[in-house]
């Protein structure tokens, strides 16, 4: 699938990425440890599914609860429905930033009001480093899309270089091995160690 204008990211594999993941998990995996602190599996799944949510309607310039809301202002949890619920809005979120207009003008995620295209790439951002965790957390393999990966290196490289708290889950970068893999390098730059282990 591509986007109205194809230089512009499709979130579509990420997404799928992820639901591929989740719907792995096993509800003995839900209260395991994962690479965000205080954070478990159940939460990272909560987080995900919000963002889905809050991202889409950001896409549609729906601003309202979904869109105005601090995404550390409480702990993210998930409710007994919470596999339909994650698997709608990862089916949701891609649709709604192929839609025309998505990239365009300015909306609003998490209490933040800024240019569409940045929330775009924050979305895809947030899809690809949660993926990871949730992946290392349920000992799953994940190897997100190069250009993915490329798109996400590049936000969170020039966050690094201006000194920006990229915020939420994601803390001071992590120095890897000049040689690490793009994706090693980019779980770097997230705040994050590649060799996490539960």
């Amino acid at each position: 699938m591509t986007t109205p204008d194809d230089s512009l990211p499709d979130l579509g594999p990420a997404a799928m990425a992820v639901a591929a993941l989740a719907d792995r998990v096993t509800p003995e995996q839900l209260d395991d440890p994962t690479p965000c602190p205080d954070y478990a599996v159940r939460n990272v799944l909560g987080h995900l599914s919000g963002l889905s949510l809050a991202f889409r309607d950001a896409a549609l310039k729906n601003v309202g609860p979904t869109t105005d809301t601090d995404p550390g202002a409480s702990l993210p949890d998930i409710g007994e429905d919470w596999r339909s619920v994650l698997a709608a809005r990862l089916t949701e979120l891609p649709a709604a930033w192929r839609s025309p207009g998505a990239w365009d003008g300015m909306t609003q995620a998490g209490g933040v009001t800024f240019p569409a295209a940045d929330a775009g790439v924050v979305a895809l951002n947030e899809l690809v480093v949660h993926g990871w965790d949730l992946a290392r957390a349920t000992g799953q393999p994940y190897a997100p899309e190069p250009a993915d990966l490329e798109i996400v290196h590049t936000m969170l490289s020039a966050a690094a270089e201006s000194g920006e708290e990229t915020g939420g889950m994601f803390g001071p970068p992590v120095p890897v091995d000049e040689n690490a893999s793009l994706l090693d390098q980019v779980i770097g730059l997230s705040g994050r160690d590649p060799a996490w282990t539960p």
